[in-house]
Formats: C-alpha cells, sequence, structure tokens
C-alpha cells in the first residue's frame, strides 16, 4: 500500500498528521510533504488509512501494490 499527495488540493489542516504522526509528515507552512508513492510500513495501513480518509479536502490517495 502506497499514499500519495496532492499538493495542489492539500490546505494545511493537518488532520492527516493529527491521525498518524509517525507517517504523515508536514513542511514548515503545514502542508502534507509526503509525496507521492509513499510505502506504508506494515502493520499501519489502519492507521494511515484513518488519516488519509480523515483529509477535509480529499488531497490524499492510497494506492494498493
Amino acid at each position: 500500500m502506497k499514499v500519495s499527495v496532492n499538493g495542489g488540493r492539500c490546505e494545511g489542516h493537518g488532520m492527516c498528521e493529527a491521525t498518524a504522526p509517525d507517517f504523515f509528515t508536514l513542511d514548515e507552512d503545514g502542508y502534507s510533504s509526503i509525496g507521492s508513492d509513499k510505502v506504508v510500513p506494515p502493520g499501519r495501513e489502519r492507521a494511515v488509512r484513518l488519516g488519509v480518509e480523515s483529509c477535509p479536502v480529499a488531497a490524499l490517495t492510497v494506492t494498493e501494490s
């Protein structure tokens, strides 16, 4: 499983990072800085999905692989 952020959609709400701070990172302005195709560590899938789902502007996407 991989996660990507659409930087053009991210508004810096930080809900993803609040949900799974060990996976989601924010830049100095509070926007997601995970980039594209960040691999989710084994056992963190549920928490990361919750982080993706918490984004109020749907800036994050999950790819199964």
